[in-house]
C-alpha cells in the first residue's frame, strides 16, 4: 500500500522524490506503530496497569509522533 500511495503521489505531483518520501514514512510508521502496538500492551501489563484501558492513548501518540518526524525527516533528507 505504500508503494501504491507513493507511487501516486509521485505521478500526482509530478515529483518522484516525493513519492519515495511518501512510501518510506508509510512504511516506517507501520512497523512502528506495529511494535509498538505490541510492546505497549505487554509494558504495561508488567507493571499491573489494565493494557485494554491505557495503551490506545499511548499507541496513538507514539504513532502519530513518529509518523510526522519520519515524514518531515525523509523530506528533509531527500527534498532538500
Amino acid at each position: 500500500f505504500a508503494v501504491i500511495t507513493g507511487f501516486v503521489g509521485g505521478v500526482w505531483f509530478n515529483d518522484m522524490a516525493l513519492g519515495l518520501v511518501l512510501a518510506a514514512a508509510m512504511i516506517v510508521n507501520l512497523v512502528v506503530a506495529a511494535m509498538a502496538g505490541i510492546l505497549i500492551p505487554i509494558g504495561l501489563n508488567r507493571i499491573n496497569i489494565y493494557p485494554a484501558l491505557a495503551s490506545s492513548v499511548f499507541v496513538t501518540t507514539v504513532t502519530d509522533v513518529i509518523g510526522f518526524f519520519a515524514f518531515l525527516g525523509f523530506a528533509t533528507i531527500f527534498l532538500l
